[in-house]
């Protein structure tokens, strides 16, 4: 990125509003795609002042940052975690998402309100997209894919929740770039409910929720290795599926998400190696 001449890197914290009165203040911004935020659903449960700060006080900050810029567009990160428990499947962007089962499920509920209503009151442009199981290389290295490689890797067991029987919407990490770039040409106009205020939300995934445990098996040909399994229940705010109903943004940009789980385990596992080992 350096090679780039309008690259700039800048390492703040997003909960430090003089900080990003700053950053806002000395460049000319004309869209922001904010994707900075604390996230993961079991942290929150041990750690719940983290996503206060970084989720609820950062976006605030990066929304008067927004307002002030009169920017063009912003793009950010919500989650298919506010899906909660939901069990009419595929999660469509027009359900009811008032039921949040963890704490970083309601603070990325409260992004999208909180962008909306920017949207109404000062005709921000906003577009919150729902990412569904990000995996890829440089990914969080406490995602349950990271954790396993290195297990599997190092004959160490792996924790298999729920005994594999949950599902989940596993989307590879170029698809979700391809993705955030063509939603940010898409400036939304009106949302479906009021006509006057510009702020849509889009799901993105994979529309095709994988079985953990044939995740898993993918896994170990891809490494070569088999996996040493520890079974145990379900976690405290964990879902049993995910599933994303991507028709709008088929609809609306031309783009759905092409990279089956094999093309993107294999792609991380040639990473991991070029990268750790």
């Amino acid at each position: 990125m350096k090679n780039y001449d309008k690259f700039s890197f800048y390492q703040i914290n997003i909960a430090n509003t003089n900080d990003l009165v700053e950053l806002f203040n000395n460049n000319n911004f004309d869209y922001v795609i904010h994707l900075a935020a604390q996230a993961g659903v079991r942290y929150s449960l041990e750690n719940p002042y983290a996503y206060v700060d970084s989720n609820l006080v950062g976006f605030v900050n990066i929304l008067e940052g927004c307002r002030h810029s009169k920017i063009k567009h912003l793009v950010y990160a919500s989650s298919s975690s506010v899906y909660g428990a939901n069990k009419k499947i595929p999660f469509s962007t027009k359900d009811n998402v008032d039921f949040p089962i963890s704490l970083y499920a309601a603070t990325k509920k409260a992004n999208e309100l909180m962008a909306y209503t920017y949207s109404h009151l000062y005709q921000i442009p906003t577009t919150g997209l729902r990412f569904f199981t990000v995996y890829g290389p440089w990914g969080r290295p406490d995602m349950a894919y990271f954790l396993f490689t290195k297990a599997i890797m190092e004959g160490s067991p792996i924790k298999v929740f729920n005994h594999g029987k949950m599902k989940r919407d596993f989307t590879y990490i170029d698809d979700i770039v391809e993705g955030i770039v063509r939603v940010s040409d898409k400036i939304p106009q009106g949302s479906e409910l009021n006509n006057n205020v510009p702020a849509k939300v889009y799901n993105i995934g994979n529309n095709q929720p994988v079985q953990l445990m044939t995740f898993i098996e993918v896994l170990e040909k891809c490494i070569g290795k088999k996996a040493i399994k520890e079974f145990l229940p379900m976690q405290p705010g964990d879902v049993p599926m995910t599933y994303a109903d991507i028709d709008d943004l088929i609809k609306d940009v031309g783009f759905s998400p092409r990279t089956s789980i094999e093309e993107g385990l294999d792609k991380f596992v040639k990473w991991y190696n070029s990268y750790y080992t």
